[in-house]
């Protein structure tokens, strides 16, 4: 089965805030361009009104933004966490140390459109998170990254 006929895996966290933007989008962003449109309108010839013309070009990303949403959102399937689970599993944080470096991460393993690396969160899809998923505290894995094979430690599961 491909990814289209399962759905994109997401956390019940991540649907909240992919309908929250959504709804941001679609309503508050829609009204914002709507005014700077009626307002360049207003400045005269539309042919070389330059606020008009960065305004429309402005609402057309915003629209093809709204419909990826929209078409995320459909194809979302919540993925439930399991919190007593002892191996690293989707939705879970799980903190890891570079063996070669000794550098310390905390991740969540999330689906690969809530991931965002700044903020901790590791897609699912992601060579360290597949190599991380069903391991155990005091497992070590080995991860093949672009800079060649790397070795991570499983510290500890949770927040």
């Amino acid at each position: 089965m491909s990814n289209q006929e399962q759905g994109e895996a997401i956390t019940a966290a991540g649907l909240v805030a992919l309908k929250a933007e959504l709804a941001e989008l679609e309503g508050p962003a829609r009204q914002v361009i709507a005014a700077r449109i009626s307002v360049a309108r207003e400045m005269g010839d539309l042919k070389e009104n330059a606020e008009y013309h960065i305004a429309k070009e402005d609402q057309g990303h915003l629209e093809t933004k709204i419909l990826r949403l929209q078409s995320r959102l459909r194809a979302a399937v919540i993925v439930e966490v399991d919190e007593a689970s002892d191996v690293v599993g989707f939705g879970a944080t799980v903190t890891v140390t570079d063996v070669q470096s000794g550098k310390t991460n905390t991740w969540t393993i999330v689906g690969p459109t809530e991931a965002d690396a700044k903020t901790g969160k590791l897609s699912s899809e992601s060579p360290v998170a597949v190599a991380l998923v069903g391991a155990k505290v005091g497992d070590t894995v080995k991860v093949q990254t672009p800079r060649g094979e790397r070795e991570m430690t499983v510290d500890a599961l949770g927040a």
